[in-house]
């Protein structure tokens, strides 16, 4: 007979193994989403690389093009400044979603650890391996992009 002094608590009902195998399989379903995500991000990295190498050549053809110092056209330097421009504001945006994504891959993958744990128990081999979540909840605070002054990282 339990009292109100009693502290004993009954365990907390197990999970129905089918519910926990789906819940994991959708945490690792957007696992994979992310790992997806980080090489859309890749191919924006190219972007990059691209408007880098577009401001290098102009600057090259400027300084081919002689005269002590080059004559350059107020346009040219406008467009070198956008390519420029574009290019920081790719590696920053680039830098920030990484980070995001590998902070929540870690989150999914201790969440579909420490439900599998809970579920099916451990290994024969041992107890079963969690990740551990990350301790910040956030590792990016900013939450958009605008072209504007570089601060350095």
């Amino acid at each position: 007979m339990q009292t109100d002094h009693d502290t004993s608590q009954e365990p907390a009902p197990a999970m129905p193994l089918l519910i926990a195998a789906h819940l994991q399989d959708h945490l690792m379903s957007a696992s994979n989403d992310l790992e997806r995500l980080q090489r859309l991000l890749a191919d924006a990295c190219e972007v990059l690389m691209t408007r880098f190498h577009g401001a290098a050549a102009t600057v090259r053809d400027l300084l081919a093009a002689g005269g002590d110092p080059p004559e350059v056209e107020p346009e040219v330097l406008q467009r070198v400044m956008e390519d420029l421009g574009v290019a920081v504001t790719a590696l920053q945006f680039q830098d920030m979603a990484s980070q995001l994504i590998h902070h929540t891959h870690l989150r999914l993958r201790s969440v579909a650890d420490q439900l599998a744990r809970e579920a099916f128990g451990d290994d024969p081999e041992g107890a079963a391996i969690v990740t551990e979540a990350p301790l910040r909840p956030n590792p990016v605070t900013q939450d958009e992009m605008d072209a504007g002054s570089v601060e350095l990282f």
